[in-house]
């Protein structure tokens, strides 16, 4: 059965109470993003109207047989079909909410409204938590001046959480990313307060400019008595400040892969950014086969008693002919170890290489 590859793994195993983050792969195994080349002229294409035989089966029996609230997505881009599991239910987004940023950003360079090579300072005052290279530097050299370009690509491709907070200050906070989910008709999808009060709220705790030093937080969160912590995370789990259905997600990565959202440089921009993403690599993009391509985001939350919670992968995914799809895998909550977290995502990309064209 699909599922044992995980079951035998999926007991609780001892993992980091923080978020985690994976090696990058090597910097030479990816070529820069390409637009999709468009597919052959005159061939029928079953495929448009219709996923390919089995791959609905072949998800479902992934999703059934893996422990825990589990969302799972899989849309074809170009074409006129979509499937799921608990596809338009909230799911906590962590840093896959990372992506709106970085799209409201980019919709206000196409407005001219901002530069990306525009430089701002980063302080001590300005850091966050948990996942921020950023940070060292800051703490080396007093304050940092950085363009916006290098923050957008600090935050997507590495996931620093002080890069996106940076941006997320610039665009306009946590309403400008709303309206630009509001405007573009994206669904169900939340944005929350920002990086320090969401996982200070998830934790039970209120923000101190201090916790960005070093574990400080972890420290603070230690001593936060287990009765608030367990109320605090299953709060959140039951309401996410951010969440997001795997279906919208999937249908906002379609929208931007089709140039819909942003102008073609920006859209070229955003899809190059993602395709260069080094967390996660043995998540969606270890299922593909060689010859596809893979331009996606990852989150990564918090973990309590054995239980992780968000932990994500969305992902364009596009095969050597050009065809394109947008995957979700999303797990709310599970007891199932890492291995066994990124051998389902691996799963279900693998299942979408697998079915392509049948």
């Amino acid at each position: 059965m699909m599922g044992a590859a995980w079951m035998l793994s999926g007991c609780a195993s001892a993992v980091p109470a923080s978020p985690d983050h994976s090696p990058p792969p090597p910097s030479n195994v990816r070529p820069p993003w390409r637009p999709a080349p468009p597919p052959a002229a005159n061939r029928p294409d079953p495929g448009v109207n219709r996923p390919p035989a089995g791959l609905e089966a072949q998800i479902n029996e992934l999703w059934r047989t893996f422990p825990g609230r589990t969302g799972i997505a899989v849309r074809r881009i170009d074409g006129n079909w979509a499937i799921a599991r608990r596809g338009d239910e909230y799911f906590p987004q962590q840093s896959v909410s990372k992506t709106w940023v970085a799209l409201t950003l980019l919709s206000q360079v196409d407005a001219g409204r901002i530069n990306l090579d525009q430089e701002v300072t980063i302080t001590s005052d300005d850091l966050t938590l948990f996942h921020q290279p950023l940070a060292e530097q800051v703490r080396r050299e007093g304050s940092v001046h950085i363009s916006l370009r290098r923050l957008l690509d600090l935050a997507i491709t590495t996931s620093d959480n002080s890069a996106n907070d940076a941006l997320l200050r610039r665009v306009g906070g946590p309403d400008a990313v709303r309206r630009f989910i509001d405007d573009h008709q994206l669904g169900r999808i939340r944005f929350g307060p920002g990086e320090r009060l969401l996982q200070s709220h998830i934790a039970g705790m209120e923000w101190q400019q201090r916790y960005s030093v070093a574990r400080s937080f972890q420290t603070a969160r230690g001593a936060v008595p287990m009765a608030v912590r367990r109320e605090a995370l299953q709060r959140y789990l039951a309401d996410p400040e951010d969440g997001a259905s795997p279906l919208a997600i999937t249908a906002a990565l379609g929208a931007l892969a089709r140039g819909e959202l942003l102008s073609p440089a920006s859209t070229a921009l955003m899809l190059d950014t993602l395709s260069r993403v080094t967390s996660g690599p043995q998540r969606l993009r270890a299922g593909v086969p060689a010859g596809w391509r893979v331009a996606h985001k990852t989150g990564t939350g918090q973990e309590l008693g054995g239980v992780a919670t968000g932990y994500n992968d969305v992902a364009i995914l596009t095969a050597p002919d050009g065809t394109r799809y947008t995957v979700a895998v999303m797990l709310g909550d599970t007891t199932a170890s890492v291995p066994a977290r990124m051998a389902l995502m691996q799963a279900v990309s693998r299942a979408v290489a697998q079915f392509h064209g049948q």
